[in-house]
């Protein structure tokens, strides 16, 4: 049975979507049932070049990315999320609809990598240091156990990410 989570942050332009790829990612290269999906309270409409640019030189498949609301996860027929992942402060300052499920929330925040430099090459280097850190913790977070934890046990374990 696939494990989903949901990574929000505000606009699910960056964040979010480079954590969706970097989960994604792992979950194919080490053979887990684990499936990210990404989404926004306020979504921008677009994705940002420069997170689909560093996603796709790490080797990541951003066919059909898009910015998301969270929305489209409180329908009815949406998959059964098991976490919930904001990875901005702002969203994790927000009210979040209720999930069906009610999966175990979590805050991984990280800085924006959008307000990062002057230039496309330090906003580049920015948008790049903001994968390798998510991906990382995308990484852990594929070899996590989800079937054998209960949800006290699984919010322990995100807790020392």
């Amino acid at each position: 049975m696939t494990t989903n989570i949901l990574i929000l942050c505000t606009h699910n332009s960056a964040r979010s979507v480079l954590s969706e790829g970097m989960l994604n990612h792992w979950a194919k290269q080490l053979g887990v049932d684990v499936r990210a999906h990404s989404a926004g309270s306020a979504p921008s409409g677009r994705t940002n070049p420069m997170a689909i640019a560093v996603l796709q030189a790490a080797g990541v498949d951003t066919a059909g990315y898009r910015s998301k609301s969270w929305d489209e996860f409180t329908a009815p027929g949406a998959p059964q999320m098991r976490v919930v992942i904001t990875v901005c402060d702002s969203a994790a300052q927000e009210t979040c609809p209720y999930w069906p499920g009610s999966p175990v929330q979590i805050h991984w925040g990280y800085p924006d990598p959008s307000n990062a430099g002057t230039n496309d090459d330090e906003k580049r280097a920015a948008f790049e240091s903001t994968r390798q850190a998510i991906g990382e913790r995308m990484r852990q977070l594929a070899l996590v156990p989800f079937a054998s934890l209960d949800d006290a046990q699984l919010r322990a374990a995100l807790e020392k990410f």
